[in-house]
């Protein structure tokens, strides 16, 4: 298996440095940075070239015998953990291409990026048997997009034009996902993502429900689903249904605002909506004056990691946070190290949560469960299980797709294969071949929802903080462990 790995430059336009009452986008990727270089020690030395900024290819030859060398377009021999007969002919070369933020505002994203890339490489070994009979090397060529949608959509280019991959993978956020996307359906290549809400995925990217899209496939929840769960944390605590709502002026946010703002008024909520702020705003005093002003018991938003920091620690200043009783925030709250730099202040909040070790799933490429697959991250990164963890599912997809195309090395045959899955992953079932219809797990074509959950952030025994699971009203296979407590 041939692993290239592409740059990871920060991003110099981070804010620097760090205030009284603020913390800087920079100052908050440090536990995220951490991370992600305690993470590419583990993954081997590649690993931490690549954090560093440079391009390199990892090497195995066989068991514990791993080397890294500069990139060449050679083929990479592995040991081989798949079974195959000695007598499949070779066929070529196929390319996958993997997209996602590593770096800059989204990085929490891409922190567990590294163990993903370490079990598929281990998997994949020196090539699998595919549909049309021949044994094939597979190459991933991985690129950040510093987590910028211009960069996102010029690397998928890079990566179709000058790679010349066989299909591109991608995941974390609209922001990375749609853009990647829209370069693979205008270049005619496929494309396979998932962690990106549906609506803003297929409706942000003007899809007809008609006639779908071509080349591109995705596999995440709904903000039905977040409404019924969010909806559910909210009944377990009194409150004045005064909501205040986050909603920055990104791709996520601009397709969830208007599905929350008639729910609300649908439910007898009375919602503050604190503007279309932009990504990276340091100072939420105007925001939170607003939202003490109207009497908030509620706390709603779509907000990046940076962002609710700088939120959460400004309203305990302020005045806010001892008036909220309930805080249920996507995005920024799907992460431990989000806790790690609120403290305990951040005891309390609540989120969504589409991949945990409490799943009942297992993965279709190595047979692990939710819980041991998690457990094996914690025990080689030495980090605490994070929910990007589910997208290591999308090479489940496109292996399963590989080993079904009748000409593996044909695009067109690739995607026919891909419109026929019927796959039980590590995040749940995903069947694009069921009957497209909304209220449904295939509700438009080319999208198959995923299970979601509601959480609350509480002390921890392992680690300093764990989520537990407090709602499972859009998905009642996964169990509660707990009830809601009022912040």
């Amino acid at each position: 298996m041939h692993w290239i790995q592409g740059g990871n430059d920060r991003d110099d336009r981070l804010s620097q440095g760090s205030r009284e009452g603020h913390v800087s986008r920079r100052d908050f990727l440090k536990a995220a940075g951490a991370a992600g270089a305690t993470i590419g020690l583990t993954g081997g030395l590649g690993g931490l070239l690549a954090a560093c900024g440079t391009e390199a290819v990892t090497t195995t030859t066989g068991p514990g015998a791993t080397t890294t060398q500069a990139p060449t377009a050679a083929s990479t021999q592995a040991a081989d953990t798949t079974t195959v007969t000695a007598a499949a002919d070779a066929g070529r070369e196929i390319r996958l291409g993997f997209v996602e933020p590593v770096t800059g505002s989204l990085a929490s994203f891409g922190v567990p990026t590294s163990y993903c890339k370490e079990r598929w490489t281990e998997f994949l070994g020196d090539g699998l048997v595919l549909g049309d009979g021949k044994k094939h090397s597979v190459t991933i060529i991985d690129r950040d997009t510093q987590s910028d949608s211009n960069r996102a959509a010029q690397v998928t280019g890079d990566l179709i034009n000058n790679d010349k991959v066989d299909v591109v993978m991608t995941a974390s956020t609209a922001d990375t996902v749609n853009p990647v996307a829209d370069q693979a359906e205008a270049l005619a290549t496929p494309c396979v993502s998932t962690d990106a809400p549906r609506q803003p995925y297929f409706y942000g990217r003007k899809g007809d429900p008609v006639k779908g899209f071509t080349w591109t496939w995705h596999a995440f929840w709904g903000v039905e689903d977040q409404v019924s769960n969010f909806l559910d944390i909210w009944s377990q605590v009194s409150t004045n249904k005064v909501v205040g709502a986050l909603w920055p002026n990104d791709a996520d946010a601009n397709a969830i605002r208007p599905v929350w703002t008639l729910i609300l008024k649908e439910k007898g909520f009375q919602l503050v909506d604190g503007g279309a702020y932009q990504d990276g705003t340091e100072d939420f005093s105007s925001i939170i004056s607003a939202f003490k002003a109207a009497g908030t018991e509620i706390l709603i938003g779509a907000v990046i990691p940076p962002d609710w920091t700088n939120f959460w620690k400004q309203s305990a200043q302020q005045g806010l946070k001892e008036k909220v009783k309930v805080a249920t925030i996507g995005k920024a709250l799907l992460f431990p190290e989000t806790l790690e730099a609120l403290g305990d202040i951040g005891l309390g909040l609540s989120c969504e949560i589409w991949w945990t070790p409490n799943y009942p799933f297992k993965s279709s490429l190595t047979g692990e469960t939710a819980a041991e697959f998690a457990a094996d991250y914690e025990k080689r990164t030495k980090r605490q299980w994070t929910q990007p963890l589910m997208h290591y599912i999308v090479l489940e997809i496109v292996v399963d797709a590989l080993r079904r195309a009748t000409n593996p090395e044909d695009k067109t045959a690739i995607v026919e294969a891909i419109k026929t899955t019927k796959l039980d992953t590590l995040a749940g079932p995903i069947d694009f071949t069921a009957p497209v219809k909304e209220g449904t797990a295939h509700p438009v074509p080319n999208v198959v929802k995923t299970p979601m959950v509601g959480g609350q952030w509480v002390k921890g025994s392992t680690w300093p903080y764990d989520v537990t699971i407090v709602s499972n009203a859009a998905s009642p296979t996964v169990p509660v462990q707990s009830k809601v407590q009022p912040l």
